[in-house]
């Protein structure tokens, strides 16, 4: 048997048991694995239900163009079911989602328009915002808005909901959803609460974002809003299609638990999932008291790890963000290990002359150039060699004269592995600020540490 195009792949997507990142939980953890879907995203359910029904309505047109605002995996789902249909999209996003998102979305022939993160929804530079314009500029095209259009909600109860139900054979107990749009876990929630009101919905939401607090007093707080990193999750206003009546409790996790189990899930399940699914099970390990012996907790996985190669899945970009305990050899390391010597530098009023015995006489071959204690540069054996040769005369003249870049500096955080790469014939050595003090790490410090 096979489906007369992509869009009839849409839905009944397995379910797969937790094993070991859930081994501390008493209850059954099972995983909605949404990564099958074509644009191994959840988004496509919901993506084709806003397109079918605005077709219905009259509201999108033959030939016509779907502007929105996206993330990545809504825009991924409107994209496949625009080629299939004839449309062409134009999607804004933010500057904080990965590149992987925009190059996918671009890969199905969208346009795909970067706005900046940190401005409030009605800014005009907002990608909320510069999606309307656009849809008012733009001649026949149409906004789905993903976050007021009540058929977000719609397909999760049409589709998600009804699947988890049979896959359980009803025996679910608590359904555990990462809160963005709030289409998922809404309509989800709505078919397995008229099937047993007593089935407990648990959402997951960010520091940062407003949902928790919402839920917990009422009150929209704009303080709590922040920049934060995890992505597909959390809001800084509420969208039409999360309906707080159903769910029962929000649990807030932190960008940085979020990101570490999302590589857990990788390394301990085998399923290869997104940020918002690492922050779920994150969620789900800080509520594990509320689960016990016989329950059956399902986790919406939403999306596919290959959108975070570049962040989560990235040991440089944890590193950076101070997330990973580096388990490999860093600057730190590097100077711990060193001979405990001071670092040498001159300041670049000093003469070519005075650097030349400096060098000779500490049998060094680099020095750091200061102005005022503060490192403006260095000198080197070959740029001396250099200048001498082309000007005798050079010796007499500041130092200043012939310094060149400054050696790059890194943090104590830095892998070996990336100053190795930075160590080369123009930059022999690196700089690292350490207890206020300035060290220098050459080549030779390196392999000090590693041999030692």
């Amino acid at each position: 048997m096979w489906h007369n195009n992509i869009l009839e792949t849409i839905g009944n997507t397995p379910m797969v048991k937790l094993n070991k990142v859930t081994k501390d939980i008493k209850a059954t953890v099972l995983a909605k694995i949404e990564t099958t879907n074509p644009g191994n995203s959840i988004k496509d359910r919901m993506a084709l239900k806003m397109i079918e029904d605005a077709e219905k309505s009259g509201k999108l047109k033959p030939g016509g163009t779907i502007i929105e605002g996206t993330s990545g995996n809504t825009g991924m789902g409107l994209a496949i079911a625009a080629v299939i249909k004839g449309y062409k999209c134009i999607f804004t996003s933010t500057d904080k989602q990965s590149k992987e998102k925009f190059d996918a979305l671009r890969a199905f022939g969208a346009e795909v328009i970067v706005c900046p993160t940190n401005v409030d929804p009605e800014d005009p530079r907002s990608y909320y915002s510069v999606s309307s314009r656009l849809e008012r500029e733009v001649p026949n095209s149409w906004k789905p808005n993903q976050y007021d259009n009540l058929s977000n909600t719609d397909a999760h109860y049409e589709q998600t909901g009804p699947e988890i139900w049979e896959q359980t054979e009803g025996k679910i107990t608590h359904l555990v959803v990462g809160v963005g749009t709030g289409g998922t876990i809404s309509g989800t929630a709505k078919f397995l609460k008229e099937k047993n009101p007593a089935i407990q919905v648990l959402g997951i939401d960010t520091y940062g974002s407003v949902f928790k607090k919402y839920k917990e007093t009422g009150i929209l707080d704009k303080n709590e809003i922040y920049p934060y990193i995890t992505e597909g999750i959390g809001e800084d206003f509420l969208p039409k299609n999360v309906d707080f009546s159903l769910i029962d409790h929000f649990e807030k996790v932190t960008d940085k638990d979020a990101a570490l189990m999302t590589r857990e899930i990788a390394r301990k399940e085998g399923i290869f999932a997104g940020n918002s699914t690492g922050s779920a099970v994150a969620g789900v390990l800080q509520m594990k008291d509320r689960f016990k012996e016989g329950d059956v907790v399902v986790i919406i996985f939403p999306d596919h790890g290959s959108r975070y190669m570049g962040k989560m899945y990235n040991d440089d970009w944890l590193r950076d963000r101070g997330f990973l305990k580096d388990e490999k050899m860093t600057a730190r390391h590097i100077i711990q290990k060193k001979e405990n010597q001071q670092i040498i530098t001159i300041d670049c009023e000093k003469s070519v002359l005075e650097a030349i015995n400096t060098i000779k006489s500490l049998n060094i071959s680099q020095i750091p150039v200061t102005q005022q204690g503060m490192v403006i540069g260095k000198i080197t054996e070959s740029d001396i060699l250099n200048s001498l040769i082309e000007n005798p005369s050079i010796k007499s003249q500041p130092i200043k004269n012939i310094t060149t870049a400054p050696f790059p500096f890194v943090d104590l955080n830095t892998s070996i592995d990336k100053i190795s790469a930075m160590i080369n014939k123009d930059n022999i050595a690196v700089l690292v600020e350490a207890n206020g003090e300035i060290e220098i790490i050459t080549q030779y410090d390196i392999i000090n540490a590693i041999s030692g």
